[in-house]
């Protein structure tokens, strides 16, 4: 009787392992989503340097009771620049925008905001990035919206666009207020 070598059994198995592997990332909800530990649960405590001649905020601004977004930005970041009319539109909505400027020379990102304007409410510095670990930060930008209690409702990566507003950030407004 024949004997199976296992070298004739380990191409099929090796092929078959990748398509599984394929399948499930091709079925995800996102597949170029960075999945956040943080949805769901309090926002992390603030510890920011304050931004000059910005009002500042801290943990209590996070709980206030209001629905608000946090975004995390830097002047040398160019998808921020991307996403800043996009900010500002919110803004003009009445929409309360936190901005944590991340990892940044002070005199850059007010250079940034005099060019582009201000759609910030509040604003702090994370000078070391020691903040934005605890918030699970990939990179900048990325916004978070927040409940009214201080609950992380969503995590969101990369610029923000008006296909993103509308399909992701809207939404997760409306479930912020109903929270």
């Amino acid at each position: 009787m024949a004997r199976i070598s296992p070298l004739m059994v380990a191409p099929p198995l090796i092929f078959g392992a990748f398509v599984l592997l394929a399948a499930v990332g091709m079925f995800r909800d996102d597949p170029e989503a960075l999945p956040s530990a943080r949805e769901g649960q309090p926002a992390p405590q603030l510890v920011l340097t304050a931004f000059p001649g910005a009002p500042g905020f801290d943990d209590a601004t996070m709980r206030d009771g209001t629905v608000k977004l946090v975004n995390y930005w830097a002047s040398w970041c160019a998808p921020c620049r991307a996403e800043h009319p996009s900010l500002e539109k919110l803004a003009g909505e009445g929409i309360p925008i936190y901005g944590i400027n991340y990892k940044d020379k002070v005199e850059n990102a007010q250079g940034f905001l005099d060019e582009l304007g201000n759609p910030f409410v509040a604003l702090g510095r994370d000078e070391q990035g020691r903040t934005a670990l605890d918030w699970g930060v990939y990179g900048v930008p990325e916004t978070y919206v927040i409940a009214g209690d201080g609950t992380i409702m969503l995590r969101f990566a990369g610029p923000i666009t008006e296909r993103v507003i509308d399909s992701t950030i809207r939404p997760a407004l409306e479930k912020a207020a109903a929270k």
